[in-house]
């Protein structure tokens, strides 16, 4: 059984095709996972387990920065299974 690593919701953005993209940060902004998923699927969780391959590195550090302020306050203010 392989490690995963928790991921907080830091953007979403609703595409024109009837999606919601949804970018997940880790508590330090270093590392993001992207998700896409339909506007009918319900409301995204606070936060969500990936495999570490699917993380791909943050490389402007005022991405960094904000992602990991927000991945932070979210994990204040949420159970990583709410609803947001």
């Amino acid at each position: 059984m392989s490690d995963t690593e928790r991921v907080w919701l830091v953007f979403r953005e609703y595409t024109d095709k009837g999606l919601l993209s949804l970018t997940y940060a880790t508590p330090d902004g270093e590392h993001v996972h992207h998700k896409q998923r339909s506007l009918n699927a319900g409301d995204p969780t606070a936060a969500v387990n990936v495999e570490p391959d699917d993380l791909d590195p943050v490389d402007d550090p005022e991405d960094v920065e904000r992602y990991g302020d927000e991945a932070s306050r979210m994990r204040e203010e949420h159970d990583p299974d709410d609803t947001v």
